[in-house]
């Protein structure tokens, strides 16, 4: 039996591990750099073209994809978009009426939000599908926030400014985020946090809604449930019966409609319409029945006319700025979220690929754009995004074809929407909410991980118990609380052998895997780092204490060698190798052998650098758990009666 050291490099051999070629500091940073900001290289379709006139063009491709579909538009595509526009524009007009009411601003924000941002869109974004417009939750959140230090009822103007503001400084982050690679900031809102917080909100914004429905003109500006109940059950003998009544037939007619839809997908454009027909219809039977004077609320005088200008109604002074920019980055965070999750969605349904750090410029750049023009915060919502995938669409043309319509509404028909009751924006607002709270996902989340159920229910609840910002911040922290924990109690498991193979296994899952006599076989389950480094070091010695105990329990021989299969050990600080070292030392005062298996190119870098590898010894780093396992029982059995431990080298030709 040849010398260890020897076979393993030490006397000029082969290592069975090799080690990595040295690679530039600046070299290595540029690449850990690259796969954490641009892990999907899009600077690709750049580079492939020849000359600078091709790959000017590339790169106009890249940030306005409309370049890409627009050349080969075709008559046909034409019919098909302008059916989705129609179609979706009929459900953009009153709920942008109705979610501008929501946010506190004037309805016809809600019709200026629907006509500038569709065609930036169009222009910038990826997604197909993806229907641009206003969207209750950020609409309530806005609302909600800007309402604790400015009333939209004492100085409308000095709200209206500090909402651009707000949808100004969304902007910006949201194109920031995408400019510096950053989306996965966003990643941060889990799917369980998204399903509690929709639900939350959508749960609020239905509370929200009683207002309308009951005919009430004081209402308390809280959103959490005790204070809705308490002002609506304050006012029993100011509830119109009338409002009721209206409010009910428009909710129960609205929902009506949703559910034929749903058993007849072909009839989408049955649910798609019905918002707008309320919209006429209760229109109509105020104008004739002159309901306006019987305590029905209407909305008024809508000014007609396109966007104005309004770069100069952005607030940049204190002590609003601040308030605009906490407004700004949490509903943008929160927007964000919406629209992408709604442009995959929609994109895994057509099998094509949406960059998410390109649809973060093209939100960011459509709200920047719309806060100078007098629009407040726009994404892609669901219900719009659906109605349009079900009409057909083919390109981001549909959102032009609505923009269109809806500049036709802003030139001559906005007076038709004098006598719009707001019972029935109301009805829309609820029968749209009740959507969002997603019963089915909140019951799979329980079947499949109770931890992501608790982190939905705390999102829920908090939303629904505090206020909207509680909600987001008890779900976001719950997340990155679990995440801490994942990276600083990582999984450690026992592994086996399957009988008469070189695999092994879990134990705790395969019930065929067999313990080898004298030899633990560990494997760690994450990265090694300052976080973990300590509660590894004394979990692996307890595993270590428990085999012992089992060992002579049951008479079987003590344990000699501990295997760490390093497999899933992607990285490893300064910390995590100061741990393996001590480790070692550990083991050998006890008299036992640690051996490494399969450790990864940066293991070995940062272990041979710090000396650990040396100490450790080249010839117990083993490629696989099998070779480990069998090299350890090869050198037992052949050790002389009163071999110290460790002082066998390795069986060479096992390699």
């Amino acid at each position: 039996m040849g010398s260890g050291s020897a076979a393993n490099g030490g006397g000029g051999g082969t290592a069975r591990v090799p080690m990595p070629p040295a690679r530039p500091f600046l070299e290595t940073l540029g690449g850990n750099m690259k796969e954490t900001f641009l892990p999907d290289d899009p600077f690709r379709v750049v580079r492939r073209e020849r000359g600078c006139g091709r790959r000017a063009a590339a790169a106009l491709r890249y940030v306005f994809p409309f370049m890409e579909w627009a050349p080969s538009y075709t008559l046909g595509t034409l019919k098909s978009d302008l059916i989705a526009g129609i179609t979706i524009a009929s459900l953009a007009i009153p709920q942008g009426i109705s979610y501008a009411k929501l946010a506190n601003l004037p309805p016809v924000l809600g019709l200026y939000s629907s006509f500038v941002p569709p065609l930036v869109y169009a222009m910038m974004g990826s997604s197909r599908d993806l229907a641009v417009g206003t969207v209750a939750v950020a609409s309530l959140l806005i609302g909600s926030m800007l309402s604790e230090e400015v009333s939209a009822a004492e100085d409308p103007a000095l709200y209206l400014h500090v909402a651009l503001t707000a949808t100004f400084f969304a902007g910006v982050f949201q194109a920031l985020l995408g400019v510096f690679r950053l989306g996965f900031i966003v990643d941060f809102l889990s799917h369980a946090t998204i399903v509690g917080f929709m639900g939350g909100a959508a749960t609020v914004v239905c509370l929200q809604q009683l207002k309308g429905m009951f005919g009430l003109d004081h209402f308390t500006t809280a959103t959490d449930l005790v204070s809705v109940m308490r002002s609506v059950f304050s006012q029993t003998h100011l509830w119109r019966w009338e409002s009721v009544v209206m409010g009910c037939g428009f909710l129960f007619f609205l929902l009506i409609t949703r559910f034929f839809s749903k058993r007849r997908p072909r009839f989408f454009w049955v649910s798609a319409a019905a918002p707008l027909a309320s919209v006429i219809i209760g229109s109509l039977l105020v104008y004739l029945t002159h309901a306006e004077n019987h305590g029905i609320q209407v909305i008024g005088y809508l000014k007609k006319g396109l966007n104005p200008p309004s770069a100069t109604s952005l607030n940049f002074s204190s002590p609003y700025m601040m308030l605009a920019l906490k407004t700004g980055i949490i509903t943008g965070v929160i927007a964000l979220a919406e629209g992408i999750a709604v442009g995959r969605s929609f994109a895994m349904f057509k099998n094509y690929h949406i960059d998410g750090n390109k649809e973060m410029i093209a939100f960011g750049t459509m709200n920047i754009v719309g806060s100078l023009t007098s629009c407040y915060l726009t994404t892609g919502p669901f219900s719009r995004s659906a109605v349009n995938y079900n009409a057909g669409c083919k390109t981001a043309m549909s959102n032009v074809i609505m923009s269109v319509a809806v500049m036709i509404t802003l030139l001559f028909l906005t007076p038709l929407f004098h006598y719009t009751p707001l019972v029935v924006l109301s009805a829309i607002i609820m029968s749209a909410m009740l959507g969002l709270i997603d019963y089915p996902a909140a019951v799979h989340l329980w079947q499949v991980d109770k931890v992501d159920f608790c982190v939905c229910l705390g999102a829920y609840l908090g939303v629904v118990f505090g206020s909207v910002e509680i909600g987001l911040v008890v779900a976001v922290g719950i997340s990155i609380l679990r995440v801490l924990l994942f990276v600083a109690r990582p999984r450690t498991t026992v592994l086996g052998n399957i009988p008469n193979t070189m695999i092994y296994r879990r134990m705790d899952q395969y019930t065929a895997a067999q313990r080898v006599p004298g030899v633990l076989v560990l494997r760690v389950d994450s990265p090694i780092y300052f976080t973990n480094a300590s509660y590894l070091r004394e979990r692996i010695a307890r595993w270590i204490d428990d085999e012992e105990d089992q060992c002579k329990e049951k008479g079987e021989m003590q344990i000699q060698y501990v295997v760490l299969d390093m497999g899933a050990v992607g990285s490893i600080d300064t910390s995590g190798t100061s741990m393996l070292d001590e480790l070692r030392k550990t083991l050998d005062r006890r008299g036992l052998q640690i051996v490494l298996a399969n450790p990864g190119s940066e293991i070995m870098k940062k272990l041979d650098s710090s000396k650990v590898l040396e100490a450790i010894g080249h010839e117990w780093i083993f490629p696989t758990v099998g070779e480990a396992v069998a090299e350890c029982d090869f050198v037992m059995h052949s050790q002389k009666p009163g071999m110290v431990m460790g002082s066998g080298a390795p069986h060479e030709n096992l390699v």
